[in-house]
C-alpha cells in the first residue's frame, strides 16, 4: 500500500511550515486516491478483518469505506457525492497529518515525521488519540449496523504494549457505551430515514442532529487521551482545548460538514504544531485570526462560567435559528471585520427568544 509516489505527494504538500496545511488533493482529502475501496482489501487474520489504524492510509480507508457504504442513505443531504456530513471527519484527519499533529510528540521515535515514517500515526499523539474516537469507533458501529456487509468481524491492530485503545465493537461499547450508542443511533437513523414521511429538509436536520450528537460524544470522551497532553507546549494545549470547545458551537447548529462547507473552516487552522511562547510569525493572517477567535471563545465562555456555550445551545432551538447560527459562526470565524461583541449580544437575544 505504501510506495514512493505516496511519500512524494505528502512531502510536497507538507514541505512548508509557513503556509496553511493542505487538506485537499484533486478535491478530496489528501491521499484519498491511495486508500482502500473494498472491505476485502483490508488486512485479515483468521477470517477477522484486521485494519491498522496507526497507518494514515488505513485510518483514512476506514472513512472511505464508511462514506461509500452510507452514501445511498444520504439523499436528503444533496445530490453530490461529497455531500455526506461524514466528510468532515477525513478532512480533519488530513489536516492533522499535514500539520504534523499525528507525529510522536515525545521525540522517542520517528513515527509521523517527514524524516521517518510519515504515514505512521503515533499512539502517543493527543490528536491521533482524539481522532481514534471519531474514526475507529464510528467505523465499528457502521460494521455492527450492517452497512459494510453481513457477518463481518473486525479487530483493529494495536502496537505491542499499548493497552488503552479499544479494538472491537464489543470492547469499545464496554469502554465507551455513550459514544457507541450515539453512533449506532445515527446509523440506525440513516436506515429509517428512507421510510420517514418527513420532508428532505426535516430529514436532513434530524440526521445532522444525530451525527453531531455522536461526534460530540466522541469529543467528550477525549479525557482518555489526557495523559498525552503533557508532551505538548502550553500554547498547543491551549489550542486543542479551544478546538474541543469550538465543537460545541458547531454541533449545536447542525453544521452540514460536507466537503464544500468544511474546507473553509479547516484550511485556516494552524498548519503546524504550536510551540512554547509561540509568536505565530510564520503563520498566515487567516491562521492567526482562527487562533485568536478560538482563544476568545474559550476565554469568554470560561469567564461567563460556561454560560456562553449553554446560551448558544439554547438559542439553536429551531431549524431557523440553527440556520442563523451557521451564518454567525461563518462570520465570526472567517470574517475578521465581524465584532466579537456583536456575537455575544446576538446570542443573548436569540436565547431569550427560545
Amino acid at each position: 500500500m505504501m510506495h514512493l509516489a505516496v511519500l512524494s505527494v505528502l512531502l510536497a504538500c507538507a514541505v512548508s511550515l509557513s503556509s496553511s496545511a493542505v487538506v485537499l488533493e484533486n478535491g478530496l482529502p489528501i491521499l484519498w486516491a491511495h486508500t482502500t475501496e473494498q472491505m476485502s482489501d483490508l488486512p485479515k487474520q483468521n477470517d477477522i478483518l484486521n485494519p491498522d489504524p496507526w497507518h494514515y492510509l488505513h485510518r483514512m480507508s476506514l472513512y472511505r469505506l464508511m462514506i461509500a457504504a452510507t452514501n445511498p442513505f444520504m439523499g436528503s443531504m444533496g445530490t453530490d457525492a461529497t455531500d455526506s456530513p461524514l466528510w468532515g471527519l477525513p478532512l480533519q484527519l488530513a489536516w492533522m497529518v499535514t500539520s504534523g499533529r499525528l507525529a510522536d510528540p515525545t521525540g522517542a521515535t520517528t513515527c509521523g515525521l517527514e524524516t521517518g515514517d510519515n504515514m505512521c500515526i503515533s499512539t502517543q499523539s493527543w490528536w491521533g488519540c482524539v481522532n481514534y474516537l471519531s474514526s475507529v469507533l464510528p467505523f465499528l458501529s457502521a460494521v455492527q449496523q450492517g452497512f459494510l456487509g453481513p457477518d463481518l468481524q473486525v479487530q483493529m491492530q494495536v502496537p505491542e504494549g499499548v493497552v488503552d485503545y479499544c479494538t472491537t465493537y464489543a470492547d469499545c461499547a464496554t469502554r465507551f457505551p455513550d459514544v457507541m450508542s450515539k453512533w449506532d443511533a445515527f446509523f440506525q437513523g440513516l436506515k429509517s430515514a428512507s421510510e420517514s414521511p418527513l420532508s428532505d429538509a426535516e430529514k436532513k436536520d434530524a440526521l445532522l442532529g444525530l451525527n453531531w450528537a455522536a461526534q460530540l460524544a466522541s469529543t467528550h470522551s477525549s479525557s482518555v487521551c489526557d495523559t498525552r497532553k503533557s508532551y505538548y507546549s502550553s500554547t498547543e494545549q491551549s489550542f486543542f482545548n479551544s478546538w474541543l470547545n469550538s465543537a460545541e458551537y458547531v454541533a449545536a447548529v447542525h453544521f452540514h460538514s460536507n466537503i464544500a462547507k468544511t474546507v473553509p473552516f479547516i484550511s485556516p487552522l494552524p498548519g503546524r504544531v504550536l510551540q512554547e511562547n509561540d509568536n505565530f510569525a510564520d503563520l498566515s493572517d487567516e491562521e492567526r485570526h482562527t487562533l485568536s477567535i478560538f482563544s476568545w471563545m474559550q476565554s469568554i465562555n470560561s469567564f461567563l462560567g460556561g454560560t456562553l456555550v449553554s446560551m448558544w445551545q439554547k438559542a439553536m432551538c429551531s431549524v431557523q435559528t440553527r440556520e442563523k447560527g451557521r451564518e454567525m459562526l461563518e462570520q465570526l470565524l472567517l470574517d475578521p471585520r465581524f465584532a466579537t461583541s456583536s456575537f455575544v449580544s446576538l446570542v443573548t437575544g436569540m436565547a431569550t427568544g427560545c
